[in-house]
């Protein structure tokens, strides 16, 4: 059978072409001609079956033959809000992993103990645009820049929220799956190497965020933040 590529095209359905990118792409890596068929989505839930129209490696002009809706695997919006490691491979890796998983965004937290306190979120935005074509789907999440914890304790949101952090005695945390709403939305909050500081966890409860447990294993940031994705995903999955 052969592989369908999928392309991502935000633009459509106003704007009929593939982005210079993905053009690129198609022409020069997949040799695509016009008249070929193609599958594209536009990051937002729908897919669409297009026929190239016009194939250069700077633009390719579609037209759409048919759409379709989507299917999104799991219940309500998953958030992750995450302070991006020192090693920056790490954050790529986690956002690649997480987009294969599924949710709707990341946000990136600066915290007192971060490490990093720049991050340019253009390399995070292509990888998990890659991550979402590799694993077809027609839902991208959101790539939010660099916020402080306070500010981003102030962003408005609606559904449960949650902060792990490794502060308490174990067993004294609720672990996270046992509080995740079956249908809704959830956002988790995963610290610094450091961790959270005690005022921080603090300030986020007063804004609503329970703390929860991840586990008895003490885990790495990236690794804790995927973790906190799969628990979300399969609480609030689509059988």
């Amino acid at each position: 059978m052969k592989e369908v590529h999928l392309f991502y095209a935000p633009g459509l359905p106003e704007c009929a072409e593939l982005p210079a990118e993905e053009a690129a792409h198609a022409v020069r890596v997949l040799r695509m001609k016009a008249g070929e068929a193609l599958l594209a989505t536009d990051g937002r839930g729908s897919f669409y079956e297009c026929t190239l129209q016009s194939a250069s490696p700077k633009s390719c002009s579609l037209h759409i033959d048919r759409v379709i809706p989507g299917e999104k695997y799991w219940h309500g919006e998953i958030h992750l809000a995450v302070a991006p490691t020192k090693n920056m491979d790490r954050m790529e890796w986690l956002a690649e992993k997480a987009t294969e998983i599924g949710m709707d965004g990341i946000h990136f937290l600066l915290c007192h103990n971060s490490e990093r306190r720049v991050l340019k979120t253009e390399r995070v935005e292509k990888i998990v645009v890659a991550a979402t074509k590799q694993s077809h789907k027609a839902y991208k999440p959101t790539v939010a820049e660099l916020t402080p914890f306070a500010a981003f304790l102030q962003q408005p949101g609606t559904g449960a929220k949650f902060i792990a952090h490794c502060l308490a005695a174990e067993g004294e945390l609720p672990f996270l799956f046992d509080l995740l709403p079956a249908h809704g939305d959830a956002t988790v909050l995963i610290g610094p190497e450091g961790d959270f500081t005690p005022e921080e966890v603090e300030r986020a409860q007063a804004a609503g965020y329970q703390p929860v447990s991840l586990g008895r294993s003490r885990l790495r940031t990236e690794t804790a933040a995927l973790v906190a994705v799969q628990l979300m995903n399969l609480k609030a999955r689509i059988s």
